[in-house]
């Protein structure tokens, strides 16, 4: 008789210890990319100078520098969206003989973080920046914006004209995306689960892509860039005004283009990638005598890629002296009295 086999058992299951691995892996990962917001005096430290200042704008301690030439032309400078106000170091360097030269890091960026206002639009910037005008005795000055910080520039002078005596819009925001799609960034921060988690991944690996797309010119994407970037990124409160940003503003509105009536210089990277250099044709075309000059070797931050060249136009485009203040409207001459006043008839009587 043949052996009889032995009857199997139960094989054992490997769902539970596939799942295991999957979780451990998964949990290994999440780790790995965790990234929590950096001490607030850690980067402060690595990232303010001498002339930095911490004063109180609206609620937020805003980082504000302000260099050059104490009595010369004004010049507020805005920067875009994840941006600081390093971003406009190179035109301090080439600018600071000529103009007093105003940056600030924006609420929910730089070294400015968290703004107890809580809104993070293009509108809420532009009250921001007339805050931040009123604290320092501004009256008239010139305003520059860059991307985002374009949108808060134009915006500031469409609602307040009387305070601005120049604009300069490089690489500005301000007309709807061809096909109205939100970018995809955008698109996934509005998704409530995937938004709020995503914030806190590490954004070194997000932030080099992003600057490869931002300069022509591939050398700019420094590891030194790329750590200041992602590091300024997880400054206290900066993520969170992000994702409410991302949430929260509308598409722009550019109707009030038509109405400014400033001197405009438009500067803009003939490579840039986020925003057509088309656009900058329509703010020439809606801005009243607007000034268009083009880089044809420039990404979508001119200023920084080559601060000398758009410098020049700068100073090409703006008086180094103050604006004078606007004179204040005349008073008009009171009218007497009736009481004071001989009143003639309506209808002087023929005598007889």
């Amino acid at each position: 008789m043949p052996p009889r086999r032995r009857a199997e058992g139960p094989r054992p299951r490997r769902w539970p210890f596939i799942l295991l691995f999957a979780l451990g892996a998964l949990a290994g990962v999440a780790l790995w990319a965790y990234a929590p917001d950096l001490p607030r005096e850690v980067l402060i430290a690595r990232y303010a100078n001498e002339h930095s200042k911490f004063i109180e704008v609206a609620g937020a301690q805003a980082h504000v520098r302000d260099e050059g030439k104490a009595d010369a032309m004004p010049l507020l400078l805005i920067h875009g969206s994840l941006g600081s106000l390093q971003m406009w170091d190179g035109w301090v360097a080439e600018l600071q003989d000529r103009y007093r030269l105003i940056s600030v890091d924006l609420p929910g960026h730089g070294l400015t973080g968290d703004w107890p206002r809580g809104e993070f639009s293009v509108e809420a910037y532009a009250d921001f920046i007339e805050v931040l005008a009123d604290t320092l005795h501004l009256d008239r000055f010139a305003v520059a914006g860059h991307s985002l910080g374009g949108a808060v520039a134009w915006t500031f002078a469409a609602t307040r004209p009387e305070r601005v005596s120049q604009l300069i819009l490089v690489d500005s925001a301000g007309f709807p995306r061809d096909g109205g799609e939100l970018p995809l960034p955008t698109r996934l921060a509005r998704q409530r689960v995937v938004g709020d988690i995503g914030i806190y991944f590490k954004p070194e690996r997000l932030v080099r892509r992003s600057l490869l797309e931002v300069f022509a010119d591939p050398a700019m994407v420094t590891p030194e860039r790329v750590k200041q970037f992602g590091e300024l990124q997880r400054f206290p409160g900066n993520r969170q005004a992000t994702l409410i940003r991302a949430r929260t503003q509308e598409p722009l509105d550019p109707s009030p283009l038509k109405r400014l009536d400033v001197p405009t210089l438009i500067i803009w990277g003939a490579k840039d990638r986020w925003v057509p250099v088309a656009d900058g044709f329509r703010f020439q075309n809606d801005i009243k005598g607007a000034k268009l000059a083009i880089f044809e070797n420039l990404g979508h931050d001119p200023m920084e890629e080559n601060p000398k060249a758009t410098a020049a136009a700068v100073t090409e485009f703006l008086p180094a002296e103050p604006p004078s203040p606007l004179s204040p409207p005349q008073p008009q001459t009171a009218e007497p009295s009736t009481a004071d006043q001989v009143v003639a008839p309506a209808v002087v009587p023929e005598k007889d």
